[in-house]
């Protein structure tokens, strides 16, 4: 029985039928859409709607919206807190703007308790304009040369050919181990601007500050490492495939790292074929 015949059987209107049969269908769908929220929070519990929003759009292939996702995490008890402070600075300055590539990067540093061998130090390298790791060490201490390190394996990758005259720049805070004679005649030799941050300019190195608070609450601050092994192999799977390939990044359009390095790639390729013809 079609229904049409059902609903006139009954005496019930069709289009109440309808609307009831939409709702019921809205309402199973939003229950798969909690559940996958819900498991989403167990490994990104820092993660807003917005961003829940884009990885469900561009990782997961399902299209929604910002306000339903933002019912759904509200309804249920998922929305994240947030506690805003108003900082006092004295003084409003800048931060340099990358317009490419390799123009800018920041190095920073960042320390986790590895158990029973305490403290764990963590560098990375930034690039400014496509927020990709591009180098990394991890070391039980702090010194310049684990700092040279970090920047050797991000040149040995970016720049296989060379750094010399292409225009990096190294931004770094003004802690011991950038500003030691050692490190500096090593950007010097090497042909790479280095930038210190002033001391009363907060936001001087603010993009790789913010990649490292990226970095604990994503990495750091989830899990218990049973040893300086396991802890370099989880850091390099998350740096290389969960943060560069995957991180749905707001700065990037919610592009991944690559993603954004390649659109970049494919921008320069199509304007150089547009000034050929």
């Amino acid at each position: 029985m079609s229904l049409k015949s059902a609903c006139e059987a009954l005496g019930i209107s069709r289009s109440g039928q309808y609307r009831k049969e939409n709702q019921r269908q809205a309402s199973d769908r939003d229950e798969v859409l909690v559940e996958k929220l819900k498991e989403l929070r167990l490994t990104h519990p820092f993660w807003g709607y917005r961003r829940m929003t884009a990885w469900l759009n561009h990782r997961e292939g399902l299209s929604v919206n910002r306000k339903r996702i933002y019912r759904l995490m509200r309804e249920n008890g998922l929305v994240v807190e947030q506690v805003r402070h108003k900082a006092l600075r004295s003084a409003q300055r800048g931060k340099p703007k990358a317009a490419r590539p390799n123009q800018y990067w920041g190095i920073d540093m960042t320390k986790f308790l590895l158990g029973s061998s305490g403290w764990c130090y963590l560098i990375v390298v930034l690039d400014w304009y496509t927020k990709e790791l591009v180098g990394w060490k991890l070391s039980l201490r702090a010194k310049t040369s684990e700092w040279k390190e970090a920047l050797d394996r991000a040149l040995g990758k970016k720049f296989p050919f060379g750094v010399r005259g292409q225009g990096l720049s190294l931004i770094s805070d003004n802690g011991s181990q950038p500003t030691s004679v050692a490190f500096m005649i090593e950007t010097a030799g090497l042909g790479i601007n280095q930038i210190l941050c002033s001391y009363d300019n907060p936001r001087g190195n603010a993009e790789t500050e913010r990649v490292i608070r990226t970095i604990k609450e994503e990495l750091l601050w989830l899990n218990e490492f049973s040893s300086f092994e396991e802890a370099e192999a989880r850091i390099g799977v998350w740096i290389g495939k969960d943060y560069n390939r995957l991180y749905v990044h707001s700065a990037l359009g919610y592009l991944s790292p690559e993603e954004f390095a390649q659109q970049w790639v494919q921008s320069q390729e199509a304007a150089s074929e547009g000034a050929q013809i």
